[in-house]
């Protein structure tokens, strides 16, 4: 899979611009704040709906327009698809494929895209919502299903904790709240079906990103990955600075024997534990909604403990691992492979690993400040970025 034509209409800093990619590594070479790392986020939205660096919509809609247009012509083999999104900065987004109308969650069928950023460290050092967000958006693209699925579960939460609220502001308290069976209901129904893919994605992960840590880091430092599991006892976002150990369900056990209705029974037990607590607080305190991702490298986690190296290690091994998983399944060929200014973060021999790693696929989209940051083997077409335009588009021999 390869994008052959990128088109921006009002997003971001682009007025219009329409950009040609081929087959193999091309490189986006551009002072800070021209643009660049736009177009990468472009490409990505058509794969998981959103930005990697904000989570709202509206600031990719231009200063002064009322929606943004992206549109991108992809390759696989001989057949070619357009796809289009248009981004509204107030209502529902709309969304074409070859020109027909079809609903925006149909656009990840279509792409596979799997972005590597700074902002990828936030994933192994910031509060468990990354974690969640990575493994989420990567079931989505293994599963485009799953958006709708996700979605749904959010509707319920959302829904049930407004009822929680109000039940908490009149005072009520056990088991008077008789309306709050109907969402657990749907909150179990949808929960369980989250958790079963979550476990499932770490299971599979386990193996290549352990292979990804070696090969980017040099070492064997024994990377592992295992939720933990509100429904299991653990609470991770009440937990935020206490270790991650002993909370944690074995993601690899659990994708065996996690049978939907041994997880069923399990949440429904949580949610009656801590019902109190719950109308207390006036908040979904059980759901994979509060789950968290445990990452850790030489037994320890990697949040707190590990280096500044070993962390990019992670980040980089989980994403090179999420290629790995997507490769592998996809009738579509590669995932397009985009590495957004993570050169400038890296040292010399990480630098090198990591272009030897990523050399194969069929199409790597780059983003750098400076060329020479970038290895020689991916400078193969360099285009230039200057405040929104399209400066220059050259070649090396």
């Amino acid at each position: 899979m390869i994008v052959e034509q990128l088109s921006l209409v009002d997003f971001r800093n682009y007025a219009a611009v329409d950009v040609a990619l081929g087959a193999g590594a091309n490189v986006f070479v551009g002072r800070n704040g021209q643009g660049k790392t736009n177009l990468a986020e472009a490409i990505g939205f058509f794969a998981t709906l959103g930005s990697h660096r904000v989570s709202q919509d509206a600031p990719m809609v231009r200063d002064g327009a009322d929606a943004a247009v992206v549109r991108m012509r992809l390759a696989y083999g001989e057949r070619r698809v357009l796809l289009e999104a248009q981004l509204n900065r107030t209502g529902s987004n709309k969304a074409r494929v070859n020109g027909a109308a079809v609903k925006t969650a149909e656009l990840p069928r279509y792409a596979q895209v799997v972005l590597f950023a700074p902002e990828d460290l936030q994933i192994v050092r910031n509060d468990p919502s990354a974690r969640r967000r990575f493994a989420d958006q990567l079931l989505v693209q293994r599963a485009p299903r799953m958006a709708g699925v996700l979605a749904d579960y959010d509707r319920v939460v959302k829904q049930r904790t407004a009822l929680l609220k109000s039940a908490r502001a009149r005072g009520i308290r056990g088991d008077a709240l008789s309306t709050l069976d109907v969402w657990n209901d749907k909150l179990v129904q949808l929960g369980t079906e989250v958790i079963r893919a979550r476990l499932a994605l770490a299971a599979d992960l386990s193996g290549p990103v352990a292979e990804a840590y070696t090969a980017i880091a040099g070492e064997d430092h024994r990377p592992e990955l295992e939720w933990a599991l509100s429904i299991g006892g653990a609470d991770p976002e009440d937990d935020l600075d206490a270790p991650a150990t002993g909370v944690a369900t074995s993601a690899a056990d659990d994708a065996q024997r996690g049978a939907a209705a041994e997880l069923e029974a399990q949440f429904r037990a949580a949610l009656a534990q801590r019902r109190a607590a719950e109308l207390d607080r006036g908040l979904t305190l059980v759901g994979p909604h509060r789950d968290d991702l445990l990452l850790r490298v030489r037994g320890l986690p990697v949040k707190g403990y590990a280096s500044h190296g070993e962390s990019w290690s992670v980040a980089l091994a989980l994403r090179l691992a999420s290629a790995q998983l997507l490769r592998a399944q996809s009738q579509l060929g590669d995932p397009i492979l985009i590495l957004d200014d993570v050169f400038a973060e890296l040292d010399a021999d990480r630098r090198a690993r990591l272009a030897a790693l990523v050399g194969g696929f069929e199409q790597v989209v780059v983003t750098a400040a400076v060329e020479n940051d970038v290895p020689e083997a991916l400078r193969a077409r360099t285009v230039r970025v200057v405040a929104g335009t399209i400066v220059e588009d050259g070649a090396h021999d």
